[in-house]
Protein backbone atom coordinates (compact mmCIF):
# COMPACT_ATOMS: atom_id res chain seq x y z
CA UNK A 1 0.00 0.00 0.00
CA UNK A 2 1.57 3.29 -1.17
CA UNK A 3 1.03 6.79 0.19
CA UNK A 4 -0.90 7.57 -3.01
CA UNK A 5 -3.55 4.96 -2.23
CA UNK A 6 -3.65 5.26 1.58
CA UNK A 7 -6.26 7.69 2.91
CA UNK A 8 -4.45 8.65 6.13
CA UNK A 9 -1.49 10.57 4.64
CA UNK A 10 -3.84 12.55 2.39
CA UNK A 11 -6.00 13.54 5.35
CA UNK A 12 -2.94 14.67 7.33
CA UNK A 13 -1.62 16.78 4.44
CA UNK A 14 -5.09 18.25 3.89
CA UNK A 15 -5.52 19.29 7.54
CA UNK A 16 -1.96 20.27 8.41
CA UNK A 17 -0.73 21.85 5.17
CA UNK A 18 -3.55 22.72 2.78
CA UNK A 19 -6.19 24.27 5.07
CA UNK A 20 -3.90 26.48 7.19
CA UNK A 21 -1.17 27.04 4.61
CA UNK A 22 -2.72 27.36 1.16
CA UNK A 23 -6.28 28.33 2.12
CA UNK A 24 -5.50 30.23 5.35
CA UNK A 25 -8.69 28.95 6.94
CA UNK A 26 -9.42 29.98 10.51
CA UNK A 27 -8.88 27.59 13.39
CA UNK A 28 -12.63 27.09 13.79
CA UNK A 29 -13.03 26.09 10.14
CA UNK A 30 -10.07 23.72 10.38
CA UNK A 31 -11.64 22.05 13.41
CA UNK A 32 -14.99 21.77 11.63
CA UNK A 33 -13.35 20.01 8.67
CA UNK A 34 -11.37 17.79 11.05
CA UNK A 35 -14.53 16.74 12.89
CA UNK A 36 -16.30 15.89 9.61
CA UNK A 37 -13.42 13.71 8.40
CA UNK A 38 -13.08 12.01 11.77
CA UNK A 39 -16.76 11.04 11.68
CA UNK A 40 -16.38 9.75 8.11
CA UNK A 41 -13.28 7.70 8.94
CA UNK A 42 -14.91 6.10 11.99
CA UNK A 43 -18.04 5.28 9.96
CA UNK A 44 -16.06 3.86 7.02
CA UNK A 45 -13.79 1.78 9.26
CA UNK A 46 -16.81 0.29 11.03
CA UNK A 47 -18.68 -0.39 7.80
CA UNK A 48 -15.69 -2.02 6.08
CA UNK A 49 -14.36 -3.79 9.20
CA UNK A 50 -10.98 -2.13 8.83
CA UNK A 51 -8.76 -0.16 11.14
CA UNK A 52 -8.78 3.58 10.35
CA UNK A 53 -5.09 3.46 9.37
CA UNK A 54 -5.84 0.72 6.82
CA UNK A 55 -8.42 2.72 4.86
CA UNK A 56 -7.68 3.47 1.21
CA UNK A 57 -8.85 6.48 -0.77
CA UNK A 58 -10.94 4.19 -2.98
CA UNK A 59 -12.65 2.74 0.13
CA UNK A 60 -14.62 5.97 0.45
CA UNK A 61 -16.93 5.08 -2.42
CA UNK A 62 -19.88 7.19 -3.44
CA UNK A 63 -22.39 4.63 -2.13
CA UNK A 64 -20.61 4.53 1.24
CA UNK A 65 -20.63 8.32 1.40
CA UNK A 66 -24.38 8.38 0.72
CA UNK A 67 -24.87 5.94 3.61
CA UNK A 68 -22.75 8.21 5.79
CA UNK A 69 -24.94 11.20 4.87
CA UNK A 70 -28.04 9.23 5.92
CA UNK A 71 -26.23 8.24 9.13
CA UNK A 72 -25.55 11.92 9.86
CA UNK A 73 -29.25 12.78 9.60
CA UNK A 74 -31.03 9.66 10.84
CA UNK A 75 -28.71 8.30 13.55
CA UNK A 76 -26.87 11.40 14.73
CA UNK A 77 -30.05 13.51 14.30
CA UNK A 78 -28.17 16.37 12.64
CA UNK A 79 -29.89 19.08 10.65
CA UNK A 80 -29.69 19.40 6.88
CA UNK A 81 -27.35 22.34 7.40
CA UNK A 82 -24.94 20.24 9.47
CA UNK A 83 -25.19 17.41 6.95
CA UNK A 84 -24.21 19.81 4.18
CA UNK A 85 -21.31 21.21 6.23
CA UNK A 86 -19.92 17.68 6.64
CA UNK A 87 -20.31 17.04 2.92
CA UNK A 88 -18.55 20.31 2.05
CA UNK A 89 -15.50 19.18 4.03
CA UNK A 90 -15.44 15.84 2.22
CA UNK A 91 -15.85 17.56 -1.15
CA UNK A 92 -12.86 19.76 -0.29
CA UNK A 93 -10.75 16.70 0.56
CA UNK A 94 -11.76 14.97 -2.69
CA UNK A 95 -10.82 18.07 -4.69
CA UNK A 96 -7.48 18.28 -2.86
CA UNK A 97 -6.62 14.65 -3.62
CA UNK A 98 -7.82 14.78 -7.24
CA UNK A 99 -5.77 17.87 -8.04
CA UNK A 100 -2.58 16.26 -6.73
CA UNK A 101 -3.02 12.69 -7.91
CA UNK A 102 -4.52 12.27 -11.42
CA UNK A 103 -5.14 8.56 -10.87
CA UNK A 104 -7.74 9.54 -8.26
CA UNK A 105 -9.56 11.99 -10.55
CA UNK A 106 -12.47 9.56 -11.32
CA UNK A 107 -12.88 8.89 -7.60
CA UNK A 108 -12.77 12.63 -6.84
CA UNK A 109 -15.42 13.36 -9.47
CA UNK A 110 -17.71 10.64 -8.08
CA UNK A 111 -17.42 12.02 -4.55
CA UNK A 112 -18.02 15.61 -5.64
CA UNK A 113 -21.06 14.49 -7.66
CA UNK A 114 -22.95 13.84 -4.42
CA UNK A 115 -25.08 16.95 -4.11
CA UNK A 116 -25.97 19.12 -1.15
CA UNK A 117 -29.42 18.63 0.26
CA UNK A 118 -31.88 21.45 0.15
CA UNK A 119 -33.48 22.19 3.49
CA UNK A 120 -36.27 24.43 4.66
CA UNK A 121 -34.98 27.89 5.61
CA UNK A 122 -34.69 28.32 9.38
CA UNK A 123 -36.32 31.54 10.65
CA UNK A 124 -33.87 33.99 12.17
CA UNK A 125 -34.62 34.45 15.86
CA UNK A 126 -34.08 37.69 17.75
CA UNK A 127 -35.12 39.33 21.01
CA UNK A 128 -37.40 42.28 21.46
CA UNK A 129 -36.03 45.32 23.28
CA UNK A 130 -37.63 44.46 26.62
CA UNK A 131 -36.28 40.89 26.37
CA UNK A 132 -32.69 41.89 25.68
CA UNK A 133 -32.88 44.50 28.46
CA UNK A 134 -34.02 41.82 30.90
CA UNK A 135 -31.18 39.54 29.78
CA UNK A 136 -28.59 42.29 30.26
CA UNK A 137 -29.92 42.97 33.78
CA UNK A 138 -29.87 39.30 34.79
CA UNK A 139 -26.22 39.07 35.99
CA UNK A 140 -25.43 40.43 39.44
CA UNK A 141 -22.53 42.86 39.81
CA UNK A 142 -22.04 41.66 43.39
CA UNK A 143 -19.62 38.94 42.21
CA UNK A 144 -16.76 38.82 39.70
CA UNK A 145 -18.63 36.17 37.70
CA UNK A 146 -21.68 38.43 37.50
CA UNK A 147 -19.52 41.39 36.44
CA UNK A 148 -17.94 39.26 33.70
CA UNK A 149 -21.29 37.97 32.48
CA UNK A 150 -22.78 41.47 32.39
CA UNK A 151 -19.79 42.78 30.42
CA UNK A 152 -19.93 39.81 28.04
CA UNK A 153 -23.65 40.12 27.28
CA UNK A 154 -23.45 43.89 26.87
CA UNK A 155 -20.41 43.58 24.61
CA UNK A 156 -22.10 40.98 22.39
CA UNK A 157 -25.26 43.07 22.05
CA UNK A 158 -23.28 46.26 21.38
CA UNK A 159 -20.92 44.74 18.80
CA UNK A 160 -22.93 41.88 17.30
CA UNK A 161 -19.84 39.72 17.80
CA UNK A 162 -19.95 35.99 17.19
CA UNK A 163 -19.27 33.75 20.20
CA UNK A 164 -15.92 32.74 18.69
CA UNK A 165 -14.97 36.42 18.24
CA UNK A 166 -15.83 37.20 21.85
CA UNK A 167 -13.87 34.16 23.04
CA UNK A 168 -10.76 35.25 21.08
CA UNK A 169 -10.96 38.92 22.17
CA UNK A 170 -7.82 40.23 23.89
CA UNK A 171 -7.32 43.33 26.02
CA UNK A 172 -5.17 44.76 23.23
CA UNK A 173 -8.15 44.59 20.86
CA UNK A 174 -9.98 47.14 23.01
CA UNK A 175 -9.48 50.89 22.55
CA UNK A 176 -10.85 52.23 25.82
CA UNK A 177 -8.15 54.02 27.80
CA UNK A 178 -6.47 56.51 25.45
CA UNK A 179 -7.32 60.16 26.06
CA UNK A 180 -6.86 60.79 22.32
CA UNK A 181 -9.79 58.54 21.45
CA UNK A 182 -13.19 60.17 21.89
CA UNK A 183 -15.15 57.14 20.73
CA UNK A 184 -14.16 53.82 22.34
CA UNK A 185 -14.14 50.92 19.89
CA UNK A 186 -13.04 47.32 19.49
CA UNK A 187 -11.05 45.50 16.84
CA UNK A 188 -12.77 42.21 15.99
CA UNK A 189 -11.15 39.31 14.15
CA UNK A 190 -13.86 37.54 12.18
CA UNK A 191 -14.17 34.71 9.69
CA UNK A 192 -11.36 34.41 7.18
CA UNK A 193 -9.14 36.47 9.52
CA UNK A 194 -11.00 39.59 8.42
CA UNK A 195 -10.66 42.56 10.78
CA UNK A 196 -13.43 45.04 11.47
CA UNK A 197 -13.85 47.89 13.93
CA UNK A 198 -16.96 48.45 15.99
CA UNK A 199 -17.80 51.48 18.16
CA UNK A 200 -18.67 50.83 21.79
CA UNK A 201 -21.20 52.52 24.02
CA UNK A 202 -19.88 54.37 27.05
CA UNK A 203 -21.65 51.81 29.26
CA UNK A 204 -19.95 48.92 27.44
CA UNK A 205 -16.54 50.59 27.68
CA UNK A 206 -17.08 51.18 31.41
CA UNK A 207 -17.91 47.50 32.04
CA UNK A 208 -14.92 46.32 29.99
CA UNK A 209 -12.55 48.73 31.77
CA UNK A 210 -13.63 47.35 35.12
CA UNK A 211 -13.23 43.77 33.90
CA UNK A 212 -9.78 44.20 32.33
CA UNK A 213 -8.17 46.58 34.82
CA UNK A 214 -4.50 45.65 35.32
CA UNK A 215 -4.49 42.99 32.58
CA UNK A 216 -1.79 42.72 29.89
CA UNK A 217 -2.66 43.41 26.26
CA UNK A 218 -2.24 39.76 25.25
CA UNK A 219 -4.62 38.58 28.00
CA UNK A 220 -8.03 37.32 26.90
CA UNK A 221 -10.85 39.60 28.01
CA UNK A 222 -13.36 36.93 29.03
CA UNK A 223 -12.00 34.30 31.41
CA UNK A 224 -13.55 31.48 33.40
CA UNK A 225 -13.38 31.14 37.17
CA UNK A 226 -9.98 29.44 36.87
CA UNK A 227 -8.46 32.28 34.85
CA UNK A 228 -8.55 30.36 31.57
CA UNK A 229 -10.06 31.84 28.38
CA UNK A 230 -13.74 31.14 27.84
CA UNK A 231 -14.55 28.98 24.82
CA UNK A 232 -17.49 29.61 22.52
CA UNK A 233 -19.22 26.70 24.24
CA UNK A 234 -18.70 28.36 27.61
CA UNK A 235 -20.16 31.58 26.24
CA UNK A 236 -23.18 29.65 25.00
CA UNK A 237 -23.69 28.20 28.49
CA UNK A 238 -23.52 31.68 30.05
CA UNK A 239 -26.16 33.05 27.68
CA UNK A 240 -28.55 30.14 28.19
CA UNK A 241 -28.10 30.24 31.98
CA UNK A 242 -29.17 33.87 32.20
CA UNK A 243 -32.04 33.29 29.76
CA UNK A 244 -33.41 30.72 32.19
CA UNK A 245 -33.23 33.31 34.98
CA UNK A 246 -35.52 35.76 33.18
CA UNK A 247 -38.01 33.27 31.74
CA UNK A 248 -40.33 33.66 34.73
CA UNK A 249 -40.79 37.38 33.96
CA UNK A 250 -40.71 36.84 30.19
CA UNK A 251 -42.46 33.51 29.50
CA UNK A 252 -42.46 34.25 25.75
CA UNK A 253 -38.77 33.31 25.79
CA UNK A 254 -39.80 29.68 26.27
CA UNK A 255 -40.77 29.66 22.58
CA UNK A 256 -37.37 30.98 21.47
CA UNK A 257 -34.05 29.20 21.23
CA UNK A 258 -31.71 31.83 22.61
CA UNK A 259 -27.95 31.56 22.23
CA UNK A 260 -25.03 33.85 21.39
CA UNK A 261 -26.08 34.05 17.73
CA UNK A 262 -29.56 35.17 18.79
CA UNK A 263 -27.95 38.21 20.41
CA UNK A 264 -26.09 38.87 17.13
CA UNK A 265 -29.40 38.69 15.23
CA UNK A 266 -30.92 41.03 17.83
CA UNK A 267 -28.16 43.60 17.27
CA UNK A 268 -28.76 43.55 13.52
CA UNK A 269 -32.54 43.81 13.84
CA UNK A 270 -32.39 46.69 16.31
CA UNK A 271 -29.86 48.55 14.15
CA UNK A 272 -32.23 48.15 11.22
CA UNK A 273 -35.15 49.48 13.26
CA UNK A 274 -33.04 52.45 14.32
CA UNK A 275 -32.66 53.43 10.69
CA UNK A 276 -29.10 52.23 10.09
CA UNK A 277 -28.67 51.38 6.42
CA UNK A 278 -28.24 47.74 5.48
CA UNK A 279 -24.70 48.15 4.10
CA UNK A 280 -23.48 49.64 7.38
CA UNK A 281 -25.04 46.69 9.23
CA UNK A 282 -23.24 44.34 6.82
CA UNK A 283 -19.89 45.93 7.72
CA UNK A 284 -20.85 46.00 11.42
CA UNK A 285 -21.49 42.26 11.49
CA UNK A 286 -18.63 41.33 9.18
CA UNK A 287 -20.78 39.77 6.46
CA UNK A 288 -19.06 39.22 3.13
CA UNK A 289 -22.24 39.56 1.09
CA UNK A 290 -25.10 42.02 1.47
CA UNK A 291 -27.44 39.09 0.75
CA UNK A 292 -26.55 37.60 4.13
CA UNK A 293 -27.58 40.82 5.87
CA UNK A 294 -30.79 41.25 3.88
CA UNK A 295 -32.35 38.41 5.88
CA UNK A 296 -32.90 40.86 8.76
CA UNK A 297 -35.00 43.11 6.56
CA UNK A 298 -37.03 40.06 5.57
CA UNK A 299 -37.84 38.83 9.08
CA UNK A 300 -38.58 42.08 10.90
CA UNK A 301 -42.37 42.35 11.05
CA UNK A 302 -42.21 45.79 12.67
CA UNK A 303 -40.34 47.23 9.68
CA UNK A 304 -42.78 45.56 7.30
CA UNK A 305 -45.74 47.00 9.21
CA UNK A 306 -44.28 50.51 8.98
CA UNK A 307 -43.72 50.10 5.25
CA UNK A 308 -47.26 48.82 4.79
CA UNK A 309 -48.71 51.76 6.71
CA UNK A 310 -46.83 54.20 4.48
CA UNK A 311 -48.39 52.54 1.44
CA UNK A 312 -51.87 52.23 2.92
CA UNK A 313 -54.65 53.35 0.60
CA UNK A 314 -56.98 56.06 1.90
CA UNK A 315 -60.02 54.60 0.14
CA UNK A 316 -60.27 57.33 -2.53
CA UNK A 317 -59.17 56.48 -6.03
CA UNK A 318 -57.11 58.99 -7.95
CA UNK A 319 -57.89 59.45 -11.59
CA UNK A 320 -55.54 61.17 -13.98
CA UNK A 321 -58.40 63.11 -15.50
CA UNK A 322 -58.93 64.89 -12.16
CA UNK A 323 -55.72 66.84 -12.81
CA UNK A 324 -54.76 67.42 -16.43
CA UNK A 325 -51.44 69.06 -15.51
CA UNK A 326 -49.02 66.11 -15.87
CA UNK A 327 -46.28 67.41 -13.54
CA UNK A 328 -48.80 68.35 -10.85
CA UNK A 329 -50.42 64.95 -11.27
CA UNK A 330 -47.08 63.20 -10.78
CA UNK A 331 -46.16 65.35 -7.77
CA UNK A 332 -49.37 64.43 -5.96
CA UNK A 333 -49.16 60.68 -6.53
Amino acid sequence: MTDQSALGPWVKRFLLEYLPGERNFTRNTQQSYRDALRLLIVFAAGSLHKKPDQLLVEDIRADLLRKFMRHIEEVRKCSVSTRNQRLAAIHALATFIGERCPEHLPWSAAIRAIVFKRGAPVPVGYLEKNEIDALLDAPSNATWIGTRDRALLLFMYNSGARASEAAQLTVGDLRLHSTEIRQPFVELHGKGNKIRFCPLWVSTARELKQLTRGQADDQRVFLNRYGKPLTRFGIHDIVTRHVHRVIAEHPELRKKRVGPHTIRHTTATHLLRAGVDINTIRAWLGHVSIETTNVYAEIDLEMKAKALKMCEANGKRKRWRDNPDLLAFLAKL
